[in-house]
C-alpha cells in the first residue's frame, strides 16, 4: 500500500516566495509614504489642539517648526489649508505622492490629513 505524500512541492515553494517577495519590495517603498503622512496627521492635530486661537502665519510657522524636527519634506507649511470651524481651528493638508515601483510602473497615493475628523 502506497501512502501519499503531504507538503508543498518545490514550483509552489519558489511561486510563493516569489509573491511573499514582490509584497514585501512595495510594501518597502510604499512604508516610508505612510510614516510620513503619519507625522504630518500627528502634527496638524497637535497644532490645533494647542494653539486654538492662533492666526494662519503662526500655525504655519508651527508647522514648519515640526516639520524640520519630523523629518517631513513633502509639505511644508505654505501648502497647509487653515480654516476656523465653529470657533475651533481647523488645519488640512492634501498632497499626492508618487512611488515609483519597477521600470515605468508606479504607485499614485492621495493623502489628506485634517485635525479633526
Amino acid at each position: 500500500m502506497r501512502m501519499k505524500q503531504l507538503g508543498i512541492g518545490l514550483s509552489g515553494l519558489i511561486a510563493g516566495a516569489a509573491i511573499f517577495i514582490v509584497l514585501a519590495m512595495v510594501g518597502m517603498k510604499m512604508g516610508p509614504s505612510y510614516l510620513e503622512f503619519a507625522s504630518i496627521k500627528r502634527a496638524v492635530v497637535a497644532i490645533a489642539q494647542e494653539k486654538p486661537g492662533a492666526s494662519v502665519t503662526d500655525v504655519r510657522k508651527a508647522f514648519d517648526a515640526r516639520a524640520t524636527i519630523g523629518a517631513i519634506s513633502t509639505v511644508s507649511g505654505k501648502d497647509l489649508e487653515v480654516t476656523k470651524d465653529g470657533g475651533e481651528l481647523l488645519i488640512s493638508a492634501s498632497y499626492r505622492k508618487e512611488i515609483p515601483l519597477a521600470g515605468n510602473v508606479g504607485v499614485y497615493i492621495d493623502f489628506r490629513a485634517v485635525s479633526k475628523e
